[in-house]
Formats: C-alpha cells, structure tokens, sequence
C-alpha cells in the first residue's frame, strides 16, 4: 500500500506539471494575442482566472511528491549537532504536526468548496464555478493527507519505502 502512495505521488506531481505546461502554452497565446491586437487577435478570455485556479492545482500535487523526495527547505543550524535518535525524534514530531495540518487544511478545504458550490459562485469572466478548483486541489490535498499517513508509517516501522527509494541529497 506504502509503494501506492509513493506511485500516486509521482503521477500527482507528473498531472501538476502537465497543468503548468497548459498554463505556460495559454500564457504564451495570451500575450501572443495581446501583442498582435492590430491583426484581430487578441488575450485568451479569462487568462487571469485560470493562472490562479492552474498554480494552485499544480501546488497542490506539487507538495506530495516534493515532501516524500525530501524537497522541503530545512534549517540544520542545530540539528546536524544532534544525536541520531534526536534528529529522528524531530524528524518524526514534524511529520506528525504536518499531518495534522494536513488534515486540517483538507477538511477546511472540503468545506470551502461545498460551500462555494452550495453559493453558486463562480468566476468573473469565464463564469465557471469555484468549487471545481476547491475539487481539483481537494484530491491533491487527500493525496498529500497520504503521503504524510505513508511516511510517518515507515518511520514508525510499520511500513517500508518502496524499493530503490531515494530521498534529495542532505534530506532528513
């Protein structure tokens, strides 16, 4: 099940930078559109509206895999001096106040978007529903609540990292 996670990960981050290769494609249309207004061209309607709903797509099945390669910033002022069990003992309390956090922010997430849904908001220009981009990142944010369950599972030695598995260089 651990392996699953991990997989799922990957193909998360793979869908979040598929998302913004589309943004970089419609972005390079827009202004192409913007630049040639004399020839009848002109920007992609609602360009603004779907930079913010696509970057915060790919953020969210961005983090998943960036947390489980080891991706996230760290500050080793003092804990490269720690003992072993010391620096796992951070390690682990992090991981588990992180998970928690996820929790919390897919649950507020999940919340957010029946709301928007039960409002009928929806964009200014493109008129398309908020709750459909509150979807898009729950199911990062729920892959995310995973990734969290699977890594702190293998610390705690009740799981084990997928074959061959490696983590960024200095990561904890």
């Amino acid at each position: 099940m651990i392996a699953f996670i991990y997989r799922l990960s990957q193909w998360a981050a793979i869908i979040g930078g598929l998302a913004l290769v589309a943004l970089t494609l419609m972005i390079v249309a827009s202004v192409s559109g913007r630049a040639m207004l004399g020839l009848g061209l002109g920007p992609v309607p609602g360009d603004f509206e779907l930079v913010e709903v696509g970057t915060a797509i790919a953020v969210f099945f961005f983090l998943p895999w960036t947390y489980l390669k080891g991706g996230h910033a760290t500050v080793d002022l003092l804990y490269m001096h720690l003992p072993a069990w010391a620096q796992k003992s951070i390690v682990l309390v992090c991981d588990l106040v992180m998970l928690v956090v996820w929790l919390v922010l897919t649950w507020k997430l999940y919340e957010g978007m029946i709301e928007k849904k039960d409002y009928f908001e929806t964009t200014f220009i493109l008129q398309m529903p908020i709750w459909w981009a509150y979807a898009a990142c729950l199911v990062g944010a729920l892959v995310g609540c995973l990734a969290y369950l699977a890594k702190t599972a293998t610390m705690l030695g009740l799981g084990k990292e997928p074959e061959g598995w490696t983590t960024e260089a200095g990561a904890h």
